[in-house]
């Protein structure tokens, strides 16, 4: 790093760790607002693997690559810095964030903004992770209309298998449950699959068949093939937050269930003054759409605060400032000359510092 760039990154507003979407459209909003603002980026998209990001309004079926090429280029655009490295760890330095690199880099700011995601822990069946985001799918929000009408599986691995089926039932009539590891269902759930036309398929799954790159089937321990097309799965959702441990944050399980995340108010901010989450991290089930609206808000948010301080800051020297300058010898003399100057015209003054009333 250069010596300006050194001298830039001291003076930074806002640290951002994390380039994906919730992290760009963070940088975007405070770079607009003329903040200083470093996004550092690993380049590891959670939605890499996938074909289009669906579902984000005039961008619909865009490749995520492409998506994410577009935001950076409005960033820049906009003055603000993004690095290519992964953030180890952050600490507090007096009143501003550090944040150290794996590259060996330090960067400081006024403010921190973790946008990291999170990691997707697949099923242990053999070909899950590798058709993941193609054919091995979680929500039918984000595929279902790219497998519609197509005969699609669900591994039940837990007990939000059933309403998963549920789900993806409404792009398709040829839905089949594997039961898996997911235990006896109950009564209620019976009844539920039953009346939508839902098979259900006792065994444990043990792999997948492909057939030119494309997933034609799930094998189970019996030996026997049930043709798919598509195979729903349920992850469990981690939060990559281990970046905010240094600072008092830790990531939790998540009401549902579901995951561990970093707890947050609705704008993203965080237990510990000055630092904010965005996107997955502190959201599990946010799709691209609400990611990047939790970035919008993030930003919003920090440059409110930072001008919240940056007017304390002001009131401060202002304030500083008129008291040195009413004790001054210049200031006594300019205000006994005022002073028989108003008794001289009959003026009564009571003199107070940064106060004066006339009778």
């Amino acid at each position: 790093m250069t010596e300006m760039n050194k001298r830039d990154s001291a003076d930074l507003d806002v640290v951002v760790v994390g380039g994906g979407v919730a992290g760009l459209s963070a940088a975007l909003t405070l770079a607009r607002a003329r903040r200083s603002v470093l996004v550092v980026d690993s380049g590891e998209p959670r939605n890499a693997p996938a074909a289009g990001v669906h579902g984000f309004l005039s961008r619909d079926g865009l490749a995520p690559g492409e998506l994410l090429r577009a935001g950076k280029d409005e960033v820049t655009g906009y003055g603000g810095r993004i690095v290519a490295d992964l953030v180890t760890s952050a600490r507090r330095t007096g009143e501003r964030f550090v944040v150290d690199t794996e590259g060996g880099e330090s960067y400081g700011a006024r403010r921190l903004l973790v946008t990291t995601g999170l990691v997707d822990e697949l099923p242990d069946v053999p070909g899950v992770r590798e058709r993941w985001g193609r054919d091995v799918l979680h929500c039918p929000y984000c595929h279902g209309w790219e497998v519609r009408d197509a005969p699609i599986g669900v591994l039940a691995t837990g007990p939000g298998a059933v309403h998963q089926a549920l789900l993806f039932r409404q792009w398709s009539p040829d839905v089949t449950v594997f039961l898996h590891t997911a235990g006896e269902l109950t009564e209620e759930q019976w009844e539920q699959l039953a009346a939508r036309g839902i098979a259900v398929i006792d065994g444990e799954v043990v792999g997948l068949d492909v057939d030119d790159d494309r997933l034609c089937g799930v094998r189970l321990a019996s030996g026997t093939c049930v043709p798919v097309r598509a195979l729903a799965v349920g992850p469990r959702f981690e939060a990559r937050g281990e970046v905010l441990s240094g600072l008092g944050l830790t990531t939790v399980e998540h009401p549902l269930g579901v995951g561990s995340y970093v707890e947050s108010d609705a704008s993203g901010c965080t237990g510990v003054a000055g630092v904010w989450v965005a996107g997955n991290v502190t959201d599990l089930m946010a799709g691209v759409a609400v990611a990047a609206a939790s970035g919008v808000q993030a930003g919003v948010a920090i440059n409110a605060d930072l001008v919240a301080a940056d007017t304390a800051a002001a009131l401060a020297h202002r304030s500083a400032a008129q008291a040195q300058q009413a004790f001054s010898p210049a200031a006594e003399a300019a205000n006994c000359e005022r002073v028989l100057g108003e008794r001289r015209h009959g003026i009564r003054t009571v003199i107070s510092p940064g106060h004066r009333s006339h009778d």
